[in-house]
């Protein structure tokens, strides 16, 4: 499959993915834990269809030590028990974020206070940027077609 357009070549869109890419670094940087935002990113990926963001965020998760068995069971956290309840908080968070066409109010009063309870502003602040981050890097890789299964755990850092 050939990707419609190619995001590293057009000058208009490399100067976009150099503010995108800065953003996920701060993203990277701050205090909402790392595992959370990689299952926040392939769960939104899931959801979205989005098969070069579910590549990428399964290997950086991997490589960074998460497990085969945790990966596996993103899709279908709610039933699994391998998940913190933090976690929970933050797949529940994203999945009403990225479905806002499906639930006309966003992300509800009850979700938003369940993650609350296990994470302080500045990581709530990071965790809805990571979605909507998310969201609009699924959408620009499915309506270009961007391929996947060569990515390289590192290769964008």
């Amino acid at each position: 499959m050939d990707a419609r357009l190619n995001f590293f070549t057009d000058p208009t869109a490399g100067k976009v993915i150099k503010h995108f890419m800065a953003a996920g670094k701060a993203l990277k940087d701050s205090q909402l834990p790392a595992a959370t935002q990689e299952l926040v990113s392939l769960r939104v990926s899931q959801i979205n269809g989005c098969a070069v963001c579910i590549d990428i965020h399964t290997k950086e998760a991997a490589a960074a030590g998460e497990t085969a068995l945790r990966l596996n069971l993103v899709a279908g956290w709610r039933e699994a028990t391998v998940f913190t309840e933090a976690e929970r908080a933050a797949l529940e968070l994203a999945e009403e974020g990225t479905r806002v066409a499906d639930a006309a109010g966003g992300v509800s009063d009850a979700v938003w206070a369940h993650a609350a309870k296990y994470y302080d502003e500045e990581q709530l602040t990071a965790l809805v940027v990571l979605v909507s981050l998310m969201n609009m890097a699924n959408r620009l890789n499915v309506i270009t077609r961007q391929p996947a299964g060569d990515y390289k755990a590192g290769q964008f850092h």
